[in-house]
């Protein structure tokens, strides 16, 4: 059983940044971590969730949205089974559970929450 376990967020101050980690284990018949794209969501209290941040498999192609664009960077480390999300110049608009993707098996982590606040 796929499992994605998320870490790294925590209360900031706007401007401040973190890093996001995101490790997915579990993969079974000749599939492992190196196979598969992987995406960073968020969802803010009321609102919908939505995509954040985007990294290929092999050649590390890398998609945002608007909104965080030259702030945040999406990074990963196939040997450590990881995904990282350096997130820098925060604003309280970024305040939001943050949840971490596995594209193809289509599996969530449980979430980390980003508190952008003074």
């Amino acid at each position: 059983q796929i499992r994605v376990v998320e870490s790294g967020g925590g209360l900031v101050q706007p401007g401040g940044s973190l890093r996001l980690s995101c490790v997915a284990d579990g993969f079974t018949h000749g599939y492992t971590f190196r196979h598969y794209d992987m995406s960073w969501y968020r969802q803010a209290p009321g609102k919908e969730r939505e995509f954040v941040a985007s990294i290929t498999n092999v050649y590390l192609t890398t998609k945002y949205t608007d909104s965080v664009k030259g702030r945040f960077t999406i990074s990963r480390d196939n040997a450590r089974s990881s995904v990282y999300l350096q997130m820098d110049r925060l604003v309280p608009e970024d305040t939001a559970m943050y949840y971490c993707y596995v594209q193809g098996p289509a599996v969530w982590g449980q979430g980390t929450q980003v508190t952008v606040s003074s």
